[in-house]
């Protein structure tokens, strides 16, 4: 006698951008040199990038970004991982309680470990009959959420059996993460003074990407305003700015860095920083930004910088994924 399966087993792959295996020049330069061959992130001709690449970048950036990483390392590891494990852990909590037969959840690096490839694997091996899969980037870019979705179908193209596939390319403008980013403001500003002005970093672009069609600064733009309009905020209560360039190309302006500056010296006195683009805190925001960028904001004239956390794995942010999920879920 036959039977037929009647239970749709999904899984859900949520996938972060990556990080060194450890804070040391030669793990950094490995997780570079993956990251940077990418020819989503960087679209220069291969003939011109990688003399680039190994005869320069790769041989100058590992020490100093080691420093970097060893500000931020903690005793489990790197941030940004241990915390992606523990949103992927409180996403399936959170799923678990909305529905008797919850979903298997996976985190999976683009660059790094877990790779795509074994997060896709151990999912197989639980029998799923759909794939969702979600990059924790809120704001598409092709050199973010693209460059996921190609390591994801890359390995799906060696499955015999490949499940039903949902992909969630963005979420810059859903209710539930608008929600969530204000009211992490609103907790931040019942626990300390509310600053001056606020500002919303989000990581840059060449300026040719957006040129090209590339959404993400429009997206940004987008989810600043809703995040400020929940708020109720002024226009001249906030600015959108853009952090982490590199290179001599122009990136997407204002800067972050120089907007601190420019501030402080014309006597904006406190300030509150928050990067709604970055689901969880890495080196961009702990140490660029609650580091680096809070001694210029003070060294320049400043008094009070206070940068107000990404969602990370708290239980409204995984409350948040889940409505996000909640469409493909239902289907």
């Amino acid at each position: 006698m036959s039977t037929t399966k009647t239970t749709v087993k999904t899984g859900i792959l949520l996938i972060n951008l990556g990080t060194p295996d450890a804070p040391t020049a030669t793990k950094v330069r490995r997780y570079l040199a993956e990251f940077l061959h990418d020819r989503r992130v960087v679209d220069t001709p291969r003939w011109l990038w990688w003399p680039i690449l190994h005869g320069i970048i790769l041989r100058i950036r590992p020490r100093p970004a080691a420093r970097a990483y060893r500000k931020i390392w903690t005793p489990q590891g790197s941030p940004l991982l241990q915390i992606t494990r523990q949103l992927g852990h409180e996403l399936r909590s959170v799923l678990q309680t909305n529905s008797d037969s919850a979903p298997q959840v996976a985190i999976a690096m683009c660059y790094g470990q877990p790779s795509i490839a074994s997060a896709l694997q151990e999912l197989a091996q639980k029998d799923i009959d759909r794939l969702l899969v979600l990059p924790l980037y809120p704001q598409y870019s092709a050199t973010t959420t693209a460059a996921a979705f190609d390591l994801v179908f890359k390995e799906l193209m060696r499955w015999r059996v490949v499940p039903a596939l949902h992909t969630i390319d963005q979420y810059h403008a859903h209710p539930a993460y608008i929600d969530a980013v204000s009211d992490s403001v609103r907790s931040h500003w019942q626990q300390q003074p509310r600053a001056q002005k606020l500002l919303f970093s989000f990581h840059g672009l060449p300026q040719s990407y957006v040129d090209a069609g590339d959404p993400y600064a429009a997206q940004c733009q987008r989810s600043s305003q809703l995040i400020a309009d929940r708020l109720g905020l002024a226009p001249q209560d906030w600015q959108l700015c853009y952090q982490s360039r590199f290179g001599r190309k122009p990136w997407l302006q204002p800067y972050t860095d120089k907007t601190l500056i420019e501030w402080a010296r014309q006597g904006t006195e406190s300030v509150d920083v928050i990067c709604p683009g970055f689901a969880v805190d890495c080196l961009e925001t702990l140490e660029e930004i609650n580091m680096q960028n809070r001694a210029l904001f003070l060294e320049n004239g400043g008094k009070s910088f206070n940068y107000i956390p990404a969602l990370n794995s708290a239980t409204p942010h995984a409350r948040a994924l889940a409505a996000i999920l909640g469409d493909s879920l239902a289907i």
